[in-house]
C-alpha cells in the first residue's frame, strides 16, 4: 500500500485507464483476452521488478558516443571515455585535445578518460564501429519492450513519483518540475519516447530507494534538451541530437545517433 501512495494522481488515472481495459478483457474464469491488459493485475510492486536492463555492449565503454560529432563550449567536465563514429576527429571540437603517442586516443583537460574518433589508428575505428553497431541494438532493444503503462500525464511527468517500469508515450515527455524514480537497486525503468525530452531550467531527476543511474533508460526519437542547470539521471539513448544548456549536469551516459551539444556541463558515467 505504501507503493500505491507514492504514486501521484496522473498516474493512478493511467493505472485506472489500464485496469478498466483489463476486466472489460477478462473472460468468465478471470482470464484476460485483452492484449491491453499487459501489467496488469501485478500490482505496482509487481511492475518493472525483475526486468533486464537495457545491455548497451561496447557502448557502455563511453560516456558520451555520437555519430556526427560532440561539441562544448569550455569548460566542461566529462568523467569516463568520449567517442564519434562514423564522424572523423574534426567533429570534436571545443575539446582541445593531444593526440597520444600511440595515434588511437587523445586527451583533454576537460575529460577524465579518453577521447577516440573514427579516423584514429587502429583498432579505435573497428572498436568505435562495434560502439555504434550496439548504440543502435540498445536503442531498438528499449524501444521495443512491452509497455506497463502509456501515456502517462500526457507527456508531463514534471512533480511524479515514478516507480519502476517501462512507459510509453506517443508525443514527447516534459519535465518542468523535479520528478522521482523509487527503487530499489535492481529495479529497472525504461522510457519510450516518440518525440523529445525537454528538462525545463534548474530541474532534477532525483533517485531514491537505491535506484541506480545504469538501470535507467530515457529512449527518445526526438531531440533531448537539458536546460540551464538541470539535472539528468540514466542512460539518454536519443534518435536524433542531445543538447545540454549551461550548467546542465547529467550522472549517466548520452548516446546519440546524431550529435551531443554541451555547454559548460558536468557528465558522469554512472556507478557501475
Amino acid at each position: 500500500m505504501n507503493r500505491f501512495k507514492s504514486v501521484t494522481k496522473p498516474l493512478m488515472w493511467s493505472m485506472a485507464l489500464l485496469l478498466a481495459a483489463f476486466v472489460a478483457g477478462c473472460g468468465g474464469d478471470g482470464s484476460s483476452t485483452s492484449p491491453t491488459a499487459s501489467g496488469i493485475g501485478r500490482g505496482l510492486d509487481g511492475v518493472g521488478k525483475g526486468a533486464a536492463p537495457v545491455v548497451l555492449g561496447a557502448a557502455g565503454n563511453f560516456v558520451i558516443l555520437a555519430q556526427s560529432g560532440i561539441s562544448t563550449v569550455p569548460n566542461s567536465a566529462v568523467t569516463g571515455d568520449i567517442g564519434v563514429s562514423p564522424i572523423a576527429r574534426g567533429g570534436i571540437t571545443g575539446f582541445s585535445e593531444t593526440m597520444d603517442s600511440t595515434g588511437t586516443f587523445s586527451t583533454s583537460t576537460q575529460v577524465i578518460g579518453k577521447v577516440f574518433a573514427a579516423d584514429y589508428t587502429s583498432p579505435t575505428p573497428s572498436n568505435l564501429g562495434t560502439a555504434v553497431l550496439d548504440m543502435q541494438a540498445a536503442y531498438t532493444d528499449a524501444a521495443g519492450r512491452p509497455a506497463d503503462f502509456t501515456e502517462v500525464g500526457a507527456g508531463n511527468i514534471g512533480g511524479m513519483t515514478l516507480p519502476p517500469a517501462t512507459y510509453k508515450w506517443s508525443t514527447g515527455v516534459s519535465i518542468p518540475t523535479d520528478v522521482t524514480l523509487n527503487g530499489g537497486p535492481n529495479d529497472v525503468w525504461i522510457f519510450q519516447i516518440s518525440g523529445g525530452i525537454t528538462q525545463a531550467s534548474a530541474t532534477k531527476v532525483i533517485l531514491t530507494g537505491g535506484a541506480l543511474a545504469k538501470n535507467v533508460f530515457w529512449q527518445a526519437v526526438g531531440v533531448v534538451a537539458l536546460d540551464t542547470s538541470a539535472h539528468m539521471e540514466g542512460i539518454v539513448l536519443s534518435q536524433t541530437a542531445i543538447t545540454l544548456a549551461t550548467g546542465a549536469t547529467v550522472n549517466g551516459r548520452l548516446l546519440a545517433q546524431t550529435a551531443v551539444t554541451l555547454q559548460m556541463n558536468t557528465v558522469t558515467q554512472p556507478a557501475p
